[in-house]
């Protein structure tokens, strides 16, 4: 017999959060036993914080662990602890007559989401029940009390009953659900296991699943059934008797039969234990690769770990890896934006918190454990959670602290840079706190570390005494720029110039302006000086002085296609170069620009187009001819001819596109037909008539322009 059975009334806000909760369609209802965990979890903490005062306490029950039993039969599902339990004080005032505080904003806030995920942040995360269940009792058994049963179907009211029908708990609380008829698969043993392994696998208390199982076993063949089975079947034959040898009695005393049987199966589901809660110094390398794995599902090891604690104003763990390889979809587009767990108090949080480290460090896999962050955190919450920024703060500066040591190691740093070099050239572009130790990770090819990446610090000790820039240049691949005429004067004045073939370098290097006072210096650009002596700059005055006529006839010549035409003094054995303006895009960007797929044709493209420079080369014989013919008569067809073929020429090599292919084709193809003598008919028969007019040109004039 039980007790007298008392009847409450719900406090009024309980009572329509319950209506709310009940009513209501959420897709995210697995929560529930996230809940209902962490509540055992914290009953547990308080029995064995009253233990360390009191140890009597424990007389009733040392084992403290958290039991999940499913009930097919009767469509309940169970979640038992042995933490401190409930006085029937407890159950009437916490369960529902005192209204938490933050059960109205709850409220408030879940009808404008739609998601109950975040229940716990209102310290009403018990409720949560409702959402699978029509009906929840709840069994609690203190130490300073009887044993009590609260139930409840979510309506205005709830009963409080002395219990004395069901099995004595000797300590702690028994949830019991009655499923709803549409969320029965929480009974299902994968179910069950797919959820805590989610929300819960880090709890500290053993977490035990008590569940059914259909086993197959050996019996002996029974041979009082087998012999009643043969009478019937053989009672109208003739009996014969038969006299067995002793083998044959061994043979029939051994034999078995295999039967399906029910067997109750006591699994625990969390026996990964918390690794970050652990001392470093405890740990080997093996249980963190172990865990790894289990986090990530990568079947290889990490390349670097970082496992530390950060203490102070704020608490919180953390243990974070590199992986070996990048996966294929690192930079998509609509992947998830990083692969760090966040835990507070040991529970799954999420694994989507942007909040928690920036874009570039999204290859970085761990775990973040805080002790002071409130339990479901929501994300307009997050946002302004000064907390997470001291914690994204940490993160960046150990996952740089990681890349270091792992830098020790040249074999180990090369995998990481061809994996994750995108990432950090990305951090430069974006973390500008970050920027100067991040250039330190940077390594490019260059002209004199032959097949070999120096780094920026490897450069500038190298550098001549009269060197005052870090030289780089861009393009498209090592290939294009190792073979470009920029490098001819520096390659002879033995200055070191870095080749940056990333399309991600061109945005990096306009965010890196200097490295260690040096600043880095694009040699395709306009600007570009050396320190020569008074003697050379007076001779390439005179040059200057001597070409202007020439500078100003091809100016005219090519009219709007360039900015200005000068005499340069950055290439030595091509005739002439294109620059761009110190401040807009070099031809690189222009290149990588022109190639996006949703660019803006008009706008910035417009504005931010390199204006381009032509430098000629005054000691070279074409330039020094040019001059000559330019001066003769400088309306000549052949001279116009030959200052767009060389315009279009030093275009291409200088990293540019042809605006019109076609023609310049068609230059090529009259040149090569006079070069091999065919007669003006042929010439004139094939030639563009858009494209303009060669001179008749005869033999002796193509060998003077040769």
């Amino acid at each position: 017999m039980s007790g007298p059975t008392e009847t409450f009334n719900f406090q009024a806000e309980i009572s329509q959060l319950m209506s709310l909760i009940v009513n209501a369609v959420y897709q995210n209802k697995e929560i529930f036993l996230r809940e209902l965990i962490s509540n055992a979890s914290d009953a547990l903490d308080k029995i064995r914080y009253q233990s360390l005062t009191d140890p009597s306490v424990l007389d009733s029950g040392k084992d403290l662990k958290i039991t999940i039993i499913p009930d097919l039969a009767n469509k309940v599902l169970i979640i038992r602890d042995t933490g401190i339990g409930m006085t029937k004080a407890d159950l009437i005032n916490n369960l529902g007559t005192i209204a938490k505080s933050g059960t109205k904003a709850f409220m408030e806030m879940v009808q404008e989401t739609k998601d109950a995920s975040m229940i716990g942040q209102f310290g009403v995360g018990f409720y949560s029940a409702y959402l699978v269940a029509d009906e929840v009792e709840v069994i609690s058994k203190h130490n300073d009390d009887e044993q009590y049963i609260w139930r409840s179907s979510a309506g205005q009211n709830f009963t409080v009953t002395r219990d004395t029908v069901n099995e004595p708990l000797v300590r702690g609380s028994e949830i019991r659900l009655h499923l709803k008829e549409d969320q029965l698969d929480y009974l299902q043993e994968r179910r069950i296991k797919e959820v805590v392994k989610k929300h819960s696998e880090f709890i500290s208390y053993p977490i035990h699943l008590i569940y059914q199982k259909e086993v197959e076993k050996e019996v002996p063949a029974d041979d009082s059934e087998e012999a009643a089975d043969d009478e019937e079947k053989d009672e109208n034959k003739p009996k014969i008797e038969e006299i067995e040898d002793e083998d044959e009695e061994e043979n029939k005393s051994s034999k078995t039969k295999k039967v399906k049987q029910n067997e109750t199966v006591d699994e625990e589901l969390n026996q990964t234990k918390p690794i970050w809660t652990r001392n470093p110094d405890s740990i080997q390398q093996d249980e963190y690769n172990a865990f790894y794995k289990s986090l990530t599902n990568d079947w290889e090891e990490p390349l670097a770990t970082k496992h530390f604690s950060v203490e102070g104003q704020l608490e919180f763990r953390s243990i974070l890896f590199t992986p070996r390889r990048a996966p294929f979809d690192l930079f998509e587009g609509k992947k998830k934006r990083n692969n760090i767990k966040l835990y507070v108090r040991r529970v799954f949080i999420m694994d989507d918190c942007e909040e928690l480290i920036p874009e570039w460090l999204n290859f970085v896999k761990g775990i973040v454990d805080s002790e002071d962050l409130p339990l479901n955190l929501s994300r307009e919450v997050l946002q302004q959670n000064k907390i997470l920024k001291v914690i994204r703060k940490n993160l960046v500066k150990k996952c740089i602290e990681m890349f270091t040591e792992i830098a020790e190691d040249k074999d180990n740093f090369n995998k990481f840079y061809e994996a994750f070099g995108k990432n950090i050239k990305l951090g430069i572009h974006e973390d500008s706190q970050n920027r100067a130790k991040l250039s330190e990770f940077l390594r490019y090819n260059s002209t004199k570390s032959a097949d070999e990446t120096t780094s920026l610090k490897d450069y500038v000790t190298r550098m001549p005494e009269k060197q005052k820039y870090i030289y780089y240049i861009t393009g498209e691949s090592r290939q294009a720029v190792e073979s470009s005429p920029f490098l001819e004067v520096l390659k002879r004045k033995g200055y070191e110039v870095l080749f940056l073939v990333d399309p991600i370098d061109e945005y990096a290097v306009q965010q890196l302006k200097e490295f260690e006072g040096k600043e880095l210096k694009s040699v395709t650009k306009e600007g570009l000086e050396f320190d020569d002596d008074e003697e050379d700059k007076a001779k390439f005055e005179a040059q200057k002085k001597e070409l202007e006529p020439l500078c100003a006839t091809v100016k005219e010549i090519l009219g709007d296609k360039v900015e200005k035409v000068e005499v340069s003094n950055i290439i030595s054995d091509s005739p002439c170069v294109i620059v761009t303006g110190q401040f807009g895009w070099s031809a690189n960007m222009e290149r990588i620009m022109r190639s996006q797929a949703l660019r803006d044709s008009g706008g910035m493209s417009s504005y931010m187009a390199s204006k381009r420079t032509l430098g000629l080369q005054p000691t070279h014989p074409i330039i020094r001819e040019l001059k000559e013919k330019a001066a003769a008569d400088k309306n000549d067809k052949t001279v116009r001819d030959l200052v767009n073929l060389m315009y279009e020429t030093s275009l291409l090599a200088s990293g540019f596109n042809l605006e019109d292919p076609s023609t310049y084709v068609n230059r090529i193809y009259r040149m090569i037909k006079l070069g091999l003598s065919l007669d003006d008919d042929e010439v004139a028969a094939v030639a563009d008539s858009d494209a303009p007019a060669l001179e008749e040109v005869t033999e002796s004039n193509m060998e003077e322009i040769d």
